[in-house]
């Protein structure tokens, strides 16, 4: 503990010493920034004005297009204004509010792609019972507990790594105030508390995945019972989408957190971090839309100007 200083602010990760680089990398970032933005923004404007679109799986759809560019809006514009104005630093408190949010809406996320889980698994399984177990009531406690379960979560666990104390420098080698960065600049006798935050993020986010899992295996044993190949599909086309924006997610955070800590800054733990920070909010959309025929319908409609204005957000709570 004698090493134990104050800190005030981080030294995040620089992309380049070389300004152009830097610039370059503003760039990139700004056009992968849009891309996320204008992408969950057509998809939540297409589910708010078509009205075939109002249903409970589109509603939450919506939240998880709200979610994805709330979660990119944490991480890129900081990083983008520090390359662009050729500094490192973020204070102590704007830290604190990155990794609040980041886990804040990650946990939101997971409680969104469970509930997406088990609606496909009603709709496909005990689809005469949809209505009744699915109803307005219900989707809107779940959408309310989804986003209130991220509070406490997402404030107990930036307590307890911020009670930490920091003895190793204050440079963060990630672009932004990432968790297993964070700790490895704490205190050595620390090691039991990191070990305890990282196993309780880990612990979390596999046990819902293990869920969906098990959502999804019965959910594909009654699709192969389906005579129709028409109806498989279409069961298919709901679900895979679905499967897949779980699946990356889960892994690529899995990876980050559970791989061996380096010394000193990575081209691993870099791409790590932009596929499972970055990547979501920019591939979402477009994994959602790719076998969507509904979405597709409606996009073509929104270019022709046939949505209409009247079509609104309480259509999907009738």
């Amino acid at each position: 503990m004698s090493n134990l200083t104050t800190v005030t602010e981080f030294l995040l990760l620089g992309f380049s010493e070389v300004r152009e680089l830097q610039i370059l990398h503003s760039v990139v970032f700004l056009g992968i920034y849009l891309a996320a933005l204008v992408g969950n923004l057509l998809v939540i404007i297409l589910i708010v004005l078509d009205h075939h679109l109002h249903s409970l799986m589109y509603f939450f759809l919506m939240n998880l297009s709200i979610l994805d560019i709330g979660s990119i809006s944490v991480t890129v514009p900081k990083s983008m204004a520090n390359s662009l104005l050729n500094i490192r630093l973020i204070s102590y408190s704007g830290c604190i509010a990155q990794i609040f949010l980041f886990i804040f809406f990650a946990v939101v996320d997971i409680a969104l792609l469970i509930i997406v889980a088990y609606d496909r698994y009603v709709a496909i399984c005990q689809p005469l019972h949809y209505e009744t177990i699915m109803n307005r009531e219900a989707r809107v406690q779940m959408a309310a507990s989804a986003w209130i379960s991220g509070i406490p979560i997402s404030t107990m666990q930036t307590g307890n790594i911020f009670a930490l104390p920091f003895c190793a420098g204050n440079k963060v080698d990630q672009f932004f105030c990432e968790i297993p960065q964070l700790l490895k600049i704490t205190c050595n006798d620390t090691y039991l508390s990191e070990v305890a935050i990282t196993s309780f993020l880990l612990f979390l986010g596999l046990s819902c995945f293990a869920f969906i899992i098990v959502s999804y295996v019965q959910i594909f044993k009654t699709v192969l019972r389906i005579p129709s190949e028409q109806g498989r599909n279409k069961a298919f086309s709901t679900c895979l989408p679905h499967l897949t924006v779980v699946s990356l997610l889960v892994c690529t955070a899995t990876f980050a957190y559970m791989k061996p800590p380096s010394s000193s800054a990575s081209g691993l733990d870099l791409i790590v971090a932009l596929l499972y920070s970055v990547r979501p909010p920019v591939m979402n959309p477009a994994i959602y839309s790719m076998r969507n025929k509904e979405i597709k319908g409606a996009l073509w409609k929104l270019t022709e100007g046939k949505l209409s204005k009247q079509n609104n957000i309480s259509r999907f709570l009738p």
